[in-house]
């Protein structure tokens, strides 16, 4: 182990506890990462890919609205930044499952075309709406119902 790497650890540490950290840090990431996709996919309203008023903001006061909007967005870079270190070489961590939160948290233009791209690869339409089953949602739409 390199010396300023060692210098840098509490005193008697060696290579397999710093790997055991490494490890123990990787599986916590990832099980965050998943309990909190799953939350926000579980509180999706159930028409929110075929209805445009259900991507809207919540009826709230203007200040309110643009407060969050401000922390969602910060937070939502925040992720960003984060995922990028996280998928880089040696450093533990879901990265790319982070900056998937981040862009979903952030305003961009054609995020939702992104969205839709993502749901309607193979297998990730059910898997979601298995998620939601098991949390007493209904599943997501994907197509806007036929009328008649």
């Amino acid at each position: 182990m390199p010396e300023w790497l060692q210098n840098l650890l509490p005193a008697g540490w060696t290579g397999w506890h710093v790997a055991a950290a490494t490890v123990a840090l990787a599986m916590a990431s990832a099980a965050v990462s998943v309990v909190v996709i799953g939350y926000a996919l579980s509180r999706l309203p159930a028409d929110y890919f075929v209805n445009p008023a259900a991507r809207g903001p919540i009826a709230r006061h203007p200040a309110a609205r643009v407060l969050l909007a401000v922390v969602r967005n910060v937070c939502g870079w925040a992720l960003i930044a984060l995922g990028i270190v996280l998928s880089l070489p040696g450093v533990p961590g879901q990265g790319v499952l982070t900056i998937l939160m981040g862009v979903m948290l952030v305003d961009l233009p054609g995020k939702h075309r992104a969205e839709m791209w993502l749901l309607q690869r193979r297998g990730v339409l059910g898997g979601v709406n298995r998620l939601r089953a098991r949390m007493g949602k209904p599943p997501l739409l994907t197509r806007a119902a036929p009328v008649g």
